[in-house]
């Protein structure tokens, strides 16, 4: 007898509706039900609350899966520990999915990476569709990559179009670097900054922004014209603009554009922006029921 685990998951998550932590584990007994894991009618389960899910898969074969897709919005360093070990066991894959944030100590995650440790070690995989932010600490490290750096470790993917693109923040000493198969699927798009390269996210709802470079206008207008249907916009940045010379150019420039959160119901953003949203003549909220939280941080 075999039970759907999503189907599982789904009946669990529908009952205890406040659940933050799951665990699965293997049962010791001999006449335990075996879990299917892919299931044709019963592919995903959602939880708004869910924290963590531990699935112990470390005995049995799930060697027949045929499409497995991975995501979470907490960043880990376990990516070569914990995730590609099972990827390897699923060596009849055809259709994959990847949605991580990663932390890395020695060097981003890039096509050169993906073709070794994925691409070239499962030889049935015919869609990759992926997401990726690997972070990096880079006190003390030289030859940084740059964007074009990592967009040549794309030449020859098998997926038609990849994005990516570099940040350093030298405050932080930190690195991090964006790479995914575009279009892009995911609700949620994390870490955006002033190197965001555009694009259409029909699906995306949830943004958060980050930069140590102020952030202008036009990267409003950029944001707003790739994700016309967003719904929460969380802002962290501690680089106010010049208000004067914002607010001047603003009021008497009429070739600036009006950028228009139609859908938009929840901000988070530092005080230094609350104006601009708020007050700006060139700043549209449609709609009447959103909520504003302010990041009143102290910064030295």
């Amino acid at each position: 007898m075999l039970l759907s685990a999503a189907k599982i998951f789904d009946g669990i998550l529908t009952v205890l509706t406040r659940l933050n932590a799951l665990a699965l584990r293997e049962s010791s007994y001999k006449n335990c039900v075996r879990l299917r894991f892919n299931d044709s009618l019963h592919l995903t389960f959602h939880s708004s609350t869910l924290l963590t899910s531990n699935v112990n898969l470390l005995q049995g074969d799930i060697r027949n899966l045929k499409n497995f897709s991975l995501s979470c919005d907490f960043r880990t360093s376990d990516c070569n520990e914990a995730i590609l070990p099972l990827l390897y066991r699923m060596s009849n894959l055809e259709q994959l999915g990847l949605y991580l944030l990663v932390y890395v100590e020695q060097a981003f995650i890039d096509g050169n990476h993906l073709k070794r440790n994925i691409i070239n070690r499962m030889s049935r995989l015919n869609q990759f569709t992926f997401s990726i932010i690997s972070h990096m600490y880079i006190r003390n490290k030289l030859n940084l990559p740059s964007t074009k750096d990592i967009q040549h470790t794309f030449i020859g993917f098998p997926t038609n179009e990849i994005i990516s693109y570099v940040d350093y923040f030298p405050e932080a000493e930190q690195g991090q670097c964006h790479i995914y198969s575009y279009p892009f699927l995911m609700e949620h798009y994390p870490d955006i900054t002033n190197n965001f390269p555009g694009g259409l996210f029909q699906y995306v709802r949830v943004v958060s922004l980050f930069d140590e470079h102020p952030f202008g206008h036009e990267f409003f207008v950029r944001i707003q014209k790739s994700f016309p249907f967003l719904e929460e916009l969380y802002l962290t940045n501690h680089k106010s603009q010049n208000r004067k010379q914002f607010y001047e150019s603003s009021s008497d420039n009429p070739n600036l554009s009006v950028i228009q959160y139609s859908f938009l119901t929840k901000l988070v953003i530092d005080d230094d922006y609350i104006e601009q949203f708020l007050f700006d003549t060139k700043m549209y909220l449609k709609k009447y029921n959103y909520s504003v939280f302010r990041m009143n941080l102290y910064h030295e």
